[in-house]
């Protein structure tokens, strides 16, 4: 994950600045959105004003990106103000644009504060089981696809991987961090929440009508995604991940969330809109009375 959050700048210029970077290697071969995602935010991070930080993003995914092809990021400076930046940054594959944000950095400044308290009884980390737990008899290369990621994940009430338990309920909440320590950077750690903000916010969706991932013929993919950081928080250390959805329809679902430190300071909110098609159920046989 650091290395592909570490971009490489170029001397290519026109009117934007221009950086380039890899994709972690996917069993699907295609892009991980929040890694695209989190590159953006990097690169935008790279031109603004030091000790400004990004404080809000709005992006679009517009096309499926290849894993195993490079990627350009194209940053325009729209604007330098005295406490805040705003930045465009397009990410494209042999010249298409993949990935479309703009993005908002500001200093730190005094103010009122206030937040909306984390849930109460949920389950600390240390007493839920990690993900290996529960995917037992799944074939190795499925199971790559959870266990070579950086992210430890422990789901409350169950990941809905192969099944959906208990209530069809349209909330969840993950806990997360990543697996072991990274640098002290903010502009990394925020980057890094982005990464994982990406992961697992869907799943409140399909959760409400009991439909696990591992449905055949389903269909998921991102259409937009919005974060606001409110404060700093380390994604090394654990962070509880509250997530609802209070919409879908038309093949298309919104999903929400707020990300709580350990201690239950409120870190950031997030918004995802996907395009989910499930397949429909087969008709049951006839009777021999029908």
């Amino acid at each position: 994950m650091l290395s592909v959050l570490d971009l490489a700048g170029s001397d290519a210029r026109t009117t934007e600045d221009i950086f380039t970077g890899v994709s972690q290697s996917m069993p699907l071969g295609r892009v991980y959105g929040g890694q695209v995602l989190a590159q953006s935010m990097v690169a935008a991070a790279r031109t603004t004003p030091e000790g400004r930080h990004v404080h809000s993003m709005h992006g679009y995914f517009l096309r499926p990106g290849d894993s195993a092809k490079g990627i350009t990021f194209a940053v325009d400076r729209i604007h330098d103000g005295r406490s805040f930046s705003t930045r465009r940054t397009q990410a494209f594959q042999e010249g298409v644009p993949i990935f479309s944000m703009i993005a908002s950095f500001q200093d730190e400044d005094p103010g009122i504060d206030h937040q909306a308290p984390m849930p109460e009884g949920v389950p600390a980390p240390e007493e839920l089981p990690d993900i290996e737990s529960h995917l037992q008899g799944l074939h190795p290369m499925s199971k790559r696809l959870f266990t070579d990621r950086p992210v430890d994940l422990r789901h409350v009430p169950s990941p809905i991987y192969l099944t959906v338990e208990g209530e069809r309920t349209p909330r969840q909440a993950v806990w997360m961090k990543v697996r072991r320590s990274i640098p002290d950077s903010p502009d990394i750690h925020r980057a890094a929440l982005a990464y994982l903000s990406d992961l697992t916010i869907q799943e409140s969706i399909l959760r409400a009508h009991g439909v696990p991932w591992a449905t055949r013929g389903l269909k998921v993919a991102s259409l937009d995604h919005a974060m606001w950081w409110h404060r700093f928080g380390r994604v090394d250390e654990w962070m509880l991940y509250v997530q609802e959805s209070p919409s879908a329809r038309g093949g298309r679902g919104l999903a929400t969330g707020r990300v709580y430190a350990q201690d239950g300071t409120l870190l950031a909110s997030v918004a995802q809109e996907i395009m989910v098609r499930v397949p429909a159920a087969p008709a049951a046989p006839a009777s021999a009375q029908d």
